[in-house]
This record gives C-alpha cells, structure tokens and sequence, in this order.
C-alpha cells in the first residue's frame, strides 16, 4: 500500500488551492483524487466572468480560474487521478479508491476534504404532481448548455434566487429562451446582489419574493406549474394558487456539503451547515482528517474557497510535522441572528478566521464578539444579507481567558 503525506479528496477549488500551498510549504508527498475526467470540478461548466475578482484582482471565467491553478499543480508535478472515486475512508486514514484500473488503497498522514456540494432536487422539495421530462437543477441545465451544447428548453421557470439559478436565467435567455419568471420562497433574494442586477435587472426578468410552485403538471413533458404565494414562515396562503405555462422548470433550491465519505467515516456534522464541525485550524473531530471549501459550507465566492483552502494547507503543514499546539477546544456560540458559524470550536493558541451567515437582511448591523462577558471585538456593518458571506478575523492576542467565545449580532 503506497503511503503520502497528504490525500486530498477533491480536484475542485478546494484541492488544488490547498495542493499547491503544501506543496510550496515543502510537503511534496501529495495526492489529488478526482472522481470526474478532468482537474477543476464545477468551474469547467461556469463559462461566465467573475471569478478571481479577489484572489487575482482581475475577472476570469470559472475555466480560466481552475486553468491558473492547474497549471501551477503541473508546474510542480503534484501527483494527481481522474476517473477515479473514493468510496471509503478510515480513521486511521487509509483510503479506497475505485478507478477504471480496478480497487485499491492508499494511506496517508493527512486526509484533506475537498469535495465540494451537489444541488438540492425536486424529491428534497417534495413538490408535487407529475413525473415529466423539462425539469432540472440549475447546475445540470449549466452542464447541458455550456458543455454539451445542448438547449433546454424555451418557455422557462427558475423556481429559486440562487446564485447558479440567476445566472443561469442570463445565459438562458442569451441562448434564445424566454426565462418567465424567477421564483423565491422567502422574502429576499438568496443571491448576491450583482446577480440581481447583471442576470435579471439587466434583461428585465422578473424575480417574484414570497412565492413557491405547488404543483407539477405534464405527462410526457411538462406543461406548466401551479404556482402559490407563501407567507414569511413559508405556508402556502390559501386561495392564492395561479398556473402558469412553461415547457421547462429549472431549480435552484440551495447547495448541500458532499459528506457522505464524511459521515461514514464517523466525522461530526454540523445540522446546519452540513458540513463537518472543526476548530480554527479546519480540523474534524477524527486527528489528521481536515476539511475546507463548499464541502464544509457552501461559499458565495469561489476566491474564498481558494483562500480557506490555504489556510488548511497551512494547518495540516504543521499537523503532518507535529508542530500544532494542544490545547483545550473553546466553543464558538451565535446569537438567534446567524444561521451558522465556522469554526464550531477553537483551540486559543491560534488566530480564528470566523465566516458567518446571518438569516435575514439586517441594515445597521453591529457584530459583537464576546469573551467572559466582555467584548473583545466589534465591527459596524451598513448592510448584512443571508446571500453574503462575512468573514472575521480575531488574532490570538485578542483573547482575554479560556472562557468559550460568544458572536451576537444587534
């Protein structure tokens, strides 16, 4: 059994953000296992601009982005497979891999999670009706056009303002489609801002708040949707059904963390996140097993997957030479504000990069970082909306006890 010093599951954002920073740290021992034909994972599909606005400071497309990274791996001749998928770890860290070479295992001292997310379906949402073709996530309607050249439909419904929905509504209707109408079950937006004004404003697409689908309808292909208003805590308001015509539905419902190697390897998930619970140094509760990208919360920004990733890098550079402290994990904690917070816990020998979401639109926001009852950090914040994700960072000199960190948002 051949054993690295690092596996990294992943040959997304993630992994090769991370690959590549262990590697210029000195450790050279590396391997990247991708399940799919080629290195970059969902940015081979993301033709649009935007990306790298923050890591490169210039806008690429999603293949320009992973084409800097890949080329850099090359560069260091970093050990990599494709068509080839994980389908066991241990917490000693032994691997299994499926291939098209057949069953084997590999050992490591290090385990990297990179695996990122799928998209939520039609039976997550339990919307009812028919089974007919012309409905699809909005990530598959992306891979059909953008890598198979292949046209979806041309009377269409977004159910959902997620980001991949609201630029897909753009790219549809630049193919020639009539995108009717966006739908969104809460009373905000779920994407960032610029995809409101870029994907829909700018081609005046509607986008409906407080609305969902309550009904499918078609045989062999589908026909139109019944579509139903809702109220803030999400219930149908009676009376209020109105069907609309459409031979295409395309869902852009969420993202969820891709952790089923996680659990099955006994690592603790997060309720809310989906994704592993670690401390401040991206570690899991199983030693030696780290996480980082959307396989541990799903981002808004691919740069910020890039840059979490390389802080792990780091983590896991003194984990594999024994140089990491220990020390008594604190407990981060949120007020009824935030949806969740990462890290879970900390080890206070360490500086904390916080990310948070908040679960609702606040303006005049204040974020207020607690310790014994004192605060050790307060920032002011014009606006904060759920779509945005917030990054914190609290140097280790700032703690003032071991005393658990609380994080409120007034």
């Amino acid at each position: 059994m051949k054993i690295y010093d690092a596996i990294i599951i992943g040959g997304g954002p993630a992994g090769l953000a991370s690959a590549i920073k262990l590697y210029d740290l000195g450790i050279e021992n590396i391997l990247i296992i991708e399940r799919e034909q080629y290195l970059g994972g969902i940015l081979n599909q993301c033709i649009h601009d935007g990306f790298g606005l923050k890591r490169f400071k210039k806008s690429l497309t999603g293949p320009e982005y992973a084409e800097i990274f890949i080329n850099e791996l090359n560069k260091r001749n970093i050990n990599y497979v494709t068509n080839s998928m994980v389908i066991d770890i241990k917490n000693n860290k032994e691997v299994t891999i499926s291939s098209i070479d057949g069953v084997y295992k590999v050992k490591s001292k290090a385990i990297l999670l990179c695996m990122g997310c799928r998209e939520r379906t039609r039976e997550m949402l339990t919307i009812p009706g028919t089974r007919p073709s012309g409905v699809f996530t909005a990530g598959v309607a992306q891979s059909y056009i953008n890598i198979h050249n292949r046209m979806i439909g041309k009377n269409i419904i977004i159910l959902g303002s997620g980001d991949i929905g609201l630029i897909m509504a753009r790219r549809l209707t630049l193919e020639g489609a009539n995108v009717k109408m966006v739908l969104e079950i809460n009373n905000h937006p779920s994407g960032l801002v610029r995809n409101i004004e870029q994907c829909l404003n700018d081609y005046n697409i509607p986008l409906y708040l407080n609305k969902t689908i309550s009904y499918i309808h078609g045989k062999d292909r589908i026909c139109g949707v019944t579509i139903s208003d809702v109220d803030n805590n999400g219930v149908v308001i009676k009376n209020s059904y109105k069907f609309i015509e459409c031979d295409t539905l395309v869902l852009s419902v969420g993202l969820i963390p891709e952790n089923d190697l996680s659990e099955n390897a006994g690592i603790i998930l997060d309720a809310k996140t989906n994704g592993p619970i670690i401390d401040n140094n991206y570690e899991t509760n199983i030693n030696g097993i780290f996480a980082s990208g959307n396989v541990l919360h799903v981002h808004d920004l691919v740069d910020n997957v890039s840059l979490e990733s390389e802080n792990m890098a780091k983590s896991v550079y003194n984990y594999i030479h024994e140089l990491n402290s220990t020390s008594k994990l604190i407990e981060i904690k949120k007020n009824k504000n935030i949806s969740y917070i990462l890290p879970q816990k900390a080890n206070l020998n360490y500086d904390i990069n916080l990310s948070l979401r908040v679960n609702k639109p606040f303006k005049k926001a204040k974020i207020d970082i607690v310790q014994s009852n004192k605060v050790i950090k307060s920032l002011n914040y014009n606006k904060l909306i759920p779509a945005q994700m917030i990054q914190i960072k609290i140097n280790k000199n700032d703690f003032i006890s071991n005393d658990n960190l609380e994080v409120f948002i007034i």
